[in-house]
């Protein structure tokens, strides 16, 4: 009977550590033979429960042990260490010699899974130093970590069900340094990033897409004329929207020119102190300006000057293109505007003529699909909150991998 139950007490003790070893690092194929304490520290001695007979190798039931070696592994606060056991095969066929494969630790990396998973989840309110210095490790160690986590979790992103996306680029620091960003516009994700903005910042991902066999159905870009003639080459089938907020965008560009110049031409003071300020006025849409201070400057500075006045009005009616019922309706208020234009005989109002009728096909296939980059422009000030807040990034790969996940609330909350 005492045997008996000194037999259960060792089955208890037995479960019991299994249990620990499961529950505090995630182990479930082995087993503690022993325990030591020295100082603060608890050092467990684990080894796996079953014993490998088989060379992995050519198959031979000849594995005999090698000896052992010890490795260091950064866990949760409790830390770890484990003396890995190596084996050899005595097939004289085989040259096999190899140390067992650790299932709680990946290749080489001195730290178990729960400990890069607890990283991940750190890094989801903490920068990459603060998470480091809480786990009282090196930043590099963190960020291999956070690296491991996005390329397996988001790169290459993937293509299925994609057929509507948006370009555009973005600088990523000063001196013209570009990237140029592909956008799924329905979940919102970045599917590819360029060097540089022209054209052969596209190819990678022409290439992927001939390779994936992806119809892209629907594509929203600005005027730039590399995305132009990048999209006619390698999917010349697709809707091409111009985004509307860009067109807008040039002709305020052009107007504020108008206002310029128009400024340093008048020689009246008064009238030069009239028009002094109201770049403002003049750039803000025409319905939102409800104070009637702001009204009676803006309508004296149009009254005492004509080409201003053409450029403003011309500027508040070409939103207008975009308000119709239908395509047929658009184009007739796109030829009267372009008339228009052209009839004032102002050079800056001339070129938007120009400009307009060259993108016309563009500018209306908005009222085929009514898509934009809105979402892009908004991913891309996404970037640079991203940028600003770690100060830059000094390893290319990994910025990219952030990018890829920018779209997941619960990586970008870590933006350092």
């Amino acid at each position: 009977a005492l045997s008996s139950a000194a037999s259960d007490v060792y089955k208890r003790q037995t479960v019991m550590n299994s249990s620990f070893l499961y529950h505090a690092w995630g182990l479930y194929n082995h087993k503690c033979t022993r325990e030591e304490y020295k100082g603060n520290t608890i050092i467990l001695h684990i080894e796996a429960k079953e014993r490998k007979k088989d060379c992995p190798k050519c198959g031979h039931r000849q594995l005999v042990k090698n000896g052992f070696r010890v490795r260091d592994f950064i866990g949760l606060p409790i830390g770890g260490k484990k003396k890995v056991q190596r084996y050899k095969c005595k097939n004289q066929d085989c040259d096999y010699d190899r140390q067992e494969s650790i299932p709680f630790a990946t290749g080489s990396c001195g730290y178990t899974h729960r400990f890069a998973k607890y990283v991940v989840d750190l890094l989801r309110s903490m920068t990459l130093k603060d998470a480091a210095n809480l786990l009282g490790v090196s930043w590099d160690t963190v960020k291999d970590i956070h690296t491991r986590h996005l390329e397996y979790h988001y790169a290459p992103p993937s293509l299925e069900g994609v057929d509507s996306i948006g370009i555009d680029e973005f600088a990523v620091r000063k001196g013209h340094v570009y990237k140029t960003i592909v956008v799924d516009l329905k979940s919102g994700r970045i599917l590819y990033v360029g060097n540089g903005k022209g054209a052969d910042a596209l190819d990678g991902f022409w290439k992927r897409i001939r390779r994936k066999g992806v119809d892209i159905k629907y594509i929203a870009t600005d005027l730039s004329a590399a995305f132009i003639s990048s999209v006619y080459e390698n999917c010349p089938n697709a809707v091409h929207v111009f985004d509307h907020f860009h067109v807008v965008k040039l002709m305020n560009e052009k107007l504020d020119e108008i206002r310029r110049v128009q400024y340093h031409m008048e020689k009246d003071i008064n009238k030069r102190k009239v028009l002094k300020g109201t770049r403002y006025l003049l750039l803000s849409n025409g319905a939102d300006i409800f104070d009637k201070e702001y009204k009676t400057r803006l309508d004296n500075a149009l009254d005492m000057n004509k080409p201003l006045s053409q450029a403003y009005y011309l500027k508040e009616q070409l939103r207008e293109i975009w308000m119709q019922v239908n395509k047929d309706d658009a184009e007739r208020v796109m030829s009267d505007w372009v008339k228009q234009a052209r009839e004032s005989k102002v050079p800056q109002l001339v070129k938007m003529a120009a400009t307009v009728t060259a993108h016309r096909t563009g500018i209306l296939a908005w009222y085929d699909c009514h898509i934009s980059t809105g979402k892009v422009e908004g991913i891309n000030n996404k970037i640079k909150v991203m940028k600003r807040t770690a100060y830059g990034f000094r390893d290319e790969r990994y910025f990219e991998l952030r990018l890829y996940a920018l779209h997941d609330c619960r990586i970008t909350r870590n933006v350092g």
